[in-house]
C-alpha cells in the first residue's frame, strides 16, 4: 500500500510538471509569435509540410464521409419519404462536426508524429543544445513556425474538408436517390448559415495549437535514443488525437452557448 501511494503521488507530481512546462512552451510561444524578428521562410516551409502536402488525404477521406454518410442516411431517409433531407443533415454534419474533427485527426496524427519524430531526433543527438551555444533560442526557431503554420493551416485543410465531404454527398445523393446536384446545393444553401461553417473552423485553430504544442513538448523533451524518439512519437499521437476528441466536446459546447 505504502509503494502504491508513493507512485500514485509520483504519476500526479510529473502530471503537474508536465502541464506546468506546457504552460510556459504556450506562453513562450505566443510571446515570441507577436515579436517582428519572425522567420517567414522557416513558416512558409511548416505551411507547406502540414497544409499543402495534406491537401490529397484530406480530399479523398472528406470525399468517402460524404459518400458514406448519404449511404448510410439513404434506407431511412427513402422510408419516410423525406430523402428531400438529406442533403440538409449531410452538411450541417460535415461543417459542424465532422469535416473540422475527422481533418484535426487524421492532419494531427501525420503532423504531430513528424514534428515529434524532428525535434526529438535533433534532441537526442544534442543540436538543440548546439542551437542554445550558438545563443539562440529553439522555442524561437523551432516551435514559433510549427505553432504558426499549424493554426493557419488546420482552418484551411478543414474548410477544404467542408466542401469536399458536400461534394462527395451531392455526388451519391445523385446516384443512389436521384436527387439533383441544383437541389442537393439549394438545400444545402438554404440550411447551412456562415455561423454552422465559422463553428467548425473556430475550433481548427485550438486543434492545431494541441497538435503544435504537444508535439514539440514532447519531442524537446525525448530521451533514450532512437527508441526513445519512437515512443515520443507515439506518445504525441495518442495524446493529441485525445485531446481533440475531448477538446471537441467542449468548444462545441460553449459555442453552442455564445
Amino acid at each position: 500500500m505504502k509503494n502504491f501511494t508513493a507512485w500514485l503521488g509520483g504519476f500526479f507530481i510529473s502530471i503537474l510538471e508536465h502541464l506546468g512546462g506546457v504552460g510556459i512552451l504556450i506562453y513562450r510561444t505566443v510571446q515570441y509569435s507577436f515579436t517582428r524578428s519572425l522567420n517567414l521562410r522557416l513558416i512558409l516551409e511548416q505551411m507547406d509540410e502540414i497544409g499543402f502536402k495534406s491537401i490529397p488525404i484530406v480530399i479523398l477521406s472528406a470525399v468517402s464521409i460524404g459518400m458514406v454518410m448519404v449511404l448510410q442516411l439513404a434506407y431511412g431517409f427513402k422510408r419516410f419519404g423525406a430523402k428531400g433531407l438529406v442533403g440538409q443533415v449531410v452538411s450541417l454534419a460535415i461543417v459542424r462536426e465532422l469535416g473540422p474533427v475527422i481533418t484535426s485527426l487524421l492532419v494531427g496524427g501525420r503532423v504531430g508524429s513528424g514534428i515529434t519524430a524532428e525535434i526529438g531526433s535533433m534532441k537526442v543527438t544534442e543540436q538543440i543544445d548546439a542551437i542554445r551555444t550558438l545563443g539562440a533560442d529553439p522555442i524561437k526557431k523551432l516551435v514559433v513556425p510549427r505553432f504558426i503554420a499549424a493554426i493557419i493551416s488546420f482552418p484551411f485543410l478543414s474548410a477544404i474538408a467542408d466542401f469536399a465531404g458536400i461534394f462527395g454527398g451531392m455526388v451519391m445523393s445523385n446516384i443512389e436517390l436521384n436527387i439533383s446536384p441544383r437541389l442537393f446545393i439549394q438545400t444545402v444553401v438554404q440550411q447551412v448559415d456562415i455561423s454552422d461553417f465559422l463553428s467548425g473552423i473556430v475550433k481548427t485553430v485550438f486543434f492545431g495549437l494541441i497538435v503544435a504544442i504537444i508535439g514539440c513538448y514532447i519531442g524537446m523533451n525525448a530521451e533514450g535514443g532512437t527508441q526513445g524518439v519512437g515512443r515520443a512519437t507515439t506518445l504525441t499521437v495518442v495524446i493529441s488525437l485525445v485531446l481533440i476528441i475531448i477538446g471537441d466536446f467542449f468548444l462545441t459546447k460553449l459555442l453552442l452557448i455564445f
